[in-house]
């Protein structure tokens, strides 16, 4: 038997209730915008296990781990941009950092 053809019904177009405004719906659901933060928790841990296999951190000390290595980052990648702005380039290679 010859499967039968099934009618497509138009896809259901997301539209406004009556009475409501974008802006107003907008306003409602704006989000803050976080900036993206690396964790470093887990490869701080493998190196401690690797030096010290015997010792632990607390999670207070990893915290200023993990800000310390962000810090040193940003520090890092500012210093290279500064060397590319130098050069004229537009890529950061490893001859900057």
């Amino acid at each position: 038997m010859a499967p039968k053809a099934q009618k497509k019904m138009p896809k259901a177009e997301k539209g406004l209730p009556a009475g409501k405004s974008a802006d107003k719906d907008n306003e409602k659901r704006k989000k803050k915008v976080r900036k993206s933060m690396e964790v470093y928790t887990l490869y701080i841990f493998k190196v401690l296990k690797q030096v010290h296999p015997n010792m632990g951190i607390s999670s207070q000390a990893m915290s200023i781990m993990n800000s310390f290595i962000n810090d040193l980052f940003e520090k890092l990648m500012a210093e290279a941009a500064k060397l590319a702005r130098y050069n004229k380039k537009f890529t950061i290679t490893s001859r900057e950092i």
